[in-house]
C-alpha cells in the first residue's frame, strides 16, 4: 500500500547546484573587489581636496604653500590622514614657494593591496591649478577621477 518514497538529493543535482554556484562567484567577485578599490580611490581623492583646501589657507594666512614628505609630515600642519586613506595611499605634498606663481602638487600613491590592484589609475596627482593626474594605464583622467 505505501510506495518506498527517496528523499533527498543526487549527486548529481548537488554538482549542478555546485558548478551553478561557483560560476556565479567567478563574476561577481571580480566586481565586488573592483568596488572596493575604485572607494579607496575615492577616498584618496576627497582627502586629497581636502589638503589643497588646507594650502589656499595656508596661502592666505602664511603667504606660501607647505610641503610634506609623507603622511606623518601633514601632521605638523595639523592635517590627520584618515585611517582608509593611509592604509592604502601614501600622501606627499610638493610646494614651490620660489615659482612665480607659487604651486603645488598633492600626490597620492598606492601602497600594499591598492597598489597590486589599482594598476589602472596609479599615482593620483591634483595640482594648484585643480588640474588632475594620474600614471596608470587608463585611457583617460575621468576614468580615475569621477
Amino acid at each position: 500500500m505505501y510506495k518506498n518514497f527517496q528523499r533527498g538529493f543526487t549527486l548529481i543535482e548537488l554538482m549542478i547546484v555546485v558548478v551553478i554556484i561557483a560560476i556565479l562567484a567567478s563574476v561577481a567577485y571580480p566586481a565586488f573587489t573592483a568596488h572596493f578599490v575604485k572607494a579607496r580611490r575615492s577616498a584618496a581623492e576627497s582627502f586629497m581636496m581636502t589638503v589643497a583646501n588646507k594650502q589656499e589657507q595656508s596661502m592666505l594666512n602664511a603667504r606660501s604653500y607647505f610641503s610634506a614628505a609623507n603622511s606623518t609630515a601633514l601632521a605638523t600642519n595639523k592635517i590627520t590622514v584618515p585611517q582608509e586613506v593611509a592604509m592604502n595611499y601614501d600622501i606627499t605634498v610638493t610646494a614651490s614657494n620660489t615659482s612665480t606663481p607659487p604651486s603645488y602638487t598633492v600626490t597620492a600613491a598606492p601602497i600594499g593591496a591598492q597598489l597590486a590592484k589599482d594598476t589602472k589609475c596609479g599615482n593620483l596627482t591634483l595640482t594648484n591649478t585643480g588640474t588632475k593626474g594620474k600614471t596608470g594605464s587608463a585611457s583617460s583622467v575621468t576614468e580615475c577621477w569621477q
